[in-house]
């Protein structure tokens, strides 16, 4: 659930994106044995050889199954300024020979902000490589065969952007940088992007909605604070005791949240840490958000399938802004002051929606420019999952006050940048695709809606889904004629 915010638009193109494979020792020569002198001068003996090896060389370890992002981060929370030692070790499951990578940039979109000091490619200085916007291509000094991996490393410093509401010349929604007492760190650090279709996947930043797609990585992430005592931190990753280091697998976007001021309530929920990080004087919807997101782990679980995680954390942002990564959420402060000790309110909803987020957009991932409604419908949904799990009487309130501006003449499968603006987006994405399941449902009951459900989260985690993949994989779960539903949501004809 994003809120409005309005920024400056930035197209940047679409870039095309890049060591050799290790072969296995030779076997050793076989040996012959000596030759024994023989007490008769007129016969000779033979020689016996040895057998050859019975074992095979060993062979080249496999190739991890996905990225590797280590950082390695100095943090100045008095000057707020972070310095970056990052390290990818990135396996090439492309199926083709890349010559160049392509990586997200996301701070440099912000003046004075990314500080590019060095690259390195399996320990060689790299100077090929061009710093554009968002946009980081890096030239290989031989193609990345397929099956092949390579070690990246960038050393960087951030000089973090102060977060200004009322600034209009927004290029993104306000959530990176710092407030008087907040710092956010969300799409910070370069990352390699998708590859699909012979392309790399990178679309230009929109005034609303998101615009990145990832790919699922392994995080392992150290922090170490320059002065004083450390703040209170929230990150992706769950906390190795207290040694700074957080661990996160196959995870799509690892984000940290860190306040002196943060207040913490906790809850253990079936293995997983819940949390919910909070400013004084907000204790009262704090734990609402706790109980929300922690009943609603437990509904999604049980619906869809298993949290994939050990930790959750829900943070209250010092700005009107909301968004969900990896294990974790921000929610926007607007909505603590709004709550009024009931669940009819937009802090129970959208922690609930956040929340699912981490099924649809953690675990399954989509491309959120181009096919929003496969994440944001879903979650919106959810909603009505988790309330017709919690208190059914309340449903027929949240249809009338969650579709607040409802037009249903749009059509859902837009991408981003045809919303027509953040209310019409929104309609047309969430409001609509929450339709469209419910219409879906009624049709092919509630067995098949949920084995569907749980079949999709099964066969597609880890993975970028696409619109062809939810339809193939329903159609797998009834034998229901839905080709006048889908007319009159999409756009697009259904195959």
């Amino acid at each position: 659930m994003k809120k409005r915010v309005f920024f400056l638009l930035f197209l940047f193109p679409l870039l095309l994106a890049a060591c050799a494979r290790q072969t296995p020792a030779p076997s050793p020569s076989e040996t012959a044995a000596p030759s024994i002198p023989s007490p008769f001068p007129a016969a000779t003996i033979s020689p016996s050889p040895i057998p050859p090896p019975t074992t095979s060389p060993t062979p080249a370890p496999a190739l991890p199954p996905r990225a590797r992002y280590t950082l390695d981060v100095e943090v100045s929370y008095a000057a707020k300024t972070l310095d970056v030692r990052e390290e990818i070790a990135y396996p090439n499951h492309s199926g083709e020979e890349l010559p160049d990578l392509l990586l997200a940039v996301e701070p440099n979109l912000w003046a004075n902000c990314f500080s590019l000091e060095s690259i390195q490619i399996n320990g060689m200085e790299m100077q090929t490589y061009s710093l554009d916007g968002q946009s980081l291509e890096i030239f290989l000094p031989s193609p990345l065969e397929p099956e092949s991996a390579l070690t990246l490393e960038i050393r960087y410093r951030l000089s973090l952007p102060k977060i200004n509401l009322v600034d209009t010349n927004l290029i993104r929604p306000r959530i990176f940088g710092y407030t008087d007492r907040q710092i956010n760190l969300t799409n910070w650090y370069p990352f390699i992007v998708p590859r699909g279709s012979g392309a790399w996947i990178l679309h230009p930043p929109w005034a609303y909605g998101e615009h990145l797609v990832y790919e699922a990585a392994d995080y392992e992430v150290s922090l170490h604070f320059s002065e004083g005592t450390p703040p209170v931190v929230a990150a992706s990753g769950a906390a190795e005791g207290d040694s700074g280091r957080y661990l996160l697998e196959s995870g799509r976007a690892f984000t940290i949240s860190m306040s002196p001021d943060f207040r913490v309530l906790s809850e253990t929920v079936e293995g997983v840490t819940v949390s919910s990080y909070y400013f004084v004087p907000y204790e009262k919807p704090a734990q609402a958000v706790l109980d929300t997101t922690a009943e609603a782990l437990r509904i999604f679980s049980e619906r869809y399938g298993a949290y994939p995680h050990r930790s959750l954390s829900a943070v209250q942002g010092d700005f009107n802004d909301g968004m969900e990564y990896s294990a974790f959420y921000f929610l926007p402060r607007d909505f603590y002051n709004l709550y009024d000790g009931t669940d009819k309110n937009y802090l129970t909803f959208v922690a609930a929606h956040e929340t699912s987020h981490q099924w649809w957009f953690e675990q399954v991932a989509n491309d959120q420019a181009l096919n929003p409604w496969l994440d944001e419908a879903l979650a919106t949904y959810s909603e009505h999952i988790y309330y017709e799990a919690t208190d059914p009487s309340l449903l027929d309130w949240w249809w009338a006050y969650r579709m607040y501006y409802y037009d249903d003449s749009a059509w859902m499968d837009i991408p981003v940048y045809e919303g027509g603006g953040f209310h019409p987006y929104t309609n047309a994405v969430y409001f609509r695709g929450a339709h469209f399941l419910d219409d879906l449902r009624a049709r092919i009951g509630d067995e098949a809606f949920f084995a569907f459900l749980q079949d999709y989260l099964a066969r597609e985690r880890g993975k970028i889904a696409a619109p062809q993949d939810f339809f193939r994989i329903l159609r797998e779960h009834t034998d229901a004629d839905f080709s006048d539903i889908t007319a009159r949501y999409f756009r697009t004809p259904i195959p």
